[in-house]
């Protein structure tokens, strides 16, 4: 079960993403952004292996919660393949549960293997006003 706390970060993460779809030229979808700003900075701190390995099993963990991302896969390098052809065929609100329940998965998986204070460092090094607003004192990670 992800706790509250780790599923509010992930959409926060995605909507800040989101928003700033608006405002670019970018054409990948919100969960790509997210999903990259975290395996740069985590290929960084635990190597490709280690990043391919955690996303990985955040990503089987999150497939069982979300038939969206059945055509997801992680690549060897770390990167997401398969999302795209995937949201096209679901409907919206069920392609944006499974990137909800997939970002929270992966942020939920590094808190249990790194910590949360160090999660969380990690989030407010990509996104540093979304960081600051997940200190909810619930005991719950980001």
């Amino acid at each position: 079960m992800i706790p509250l706390g780790t599923r509010d970060l992930a959409r926060r993460l995605l909507a800040e993403e989101a928003v700033h779809d608006k405002t670019s030229p970018r054409t990948e979808s919100a969960l790509l952004r997210v999903y990259e700003k975290l395996r740069w900075s985590l290929c960084v701190f635990a190597g490709v292996a280690g990043f391919r390995s955690l996303a990985s099993r955040a990503l089987t963990l999150a497939k069982a919660e979300a038939p969206s991302l059945s055509g997801v896969q992680v690549a060897s390098d770390g990167t997401l393949q398969g999302f795209n052809e995937t949201k096209m065929q679901s409907d919206k609100l069920q392609a944006g549960d499974g990137e909800v329940v997939l970002i929270a998965q992966l942020l939920g998986l590094l808190s249990t293997f790194i910590g949360e204070s160090l999660t969380l460092r990690f989030v407010q090094d990509a996104w540093p006003e979304a960081g600051r607003e997940n200190n909810s004192g619930d005991g719950t990670t980001a």
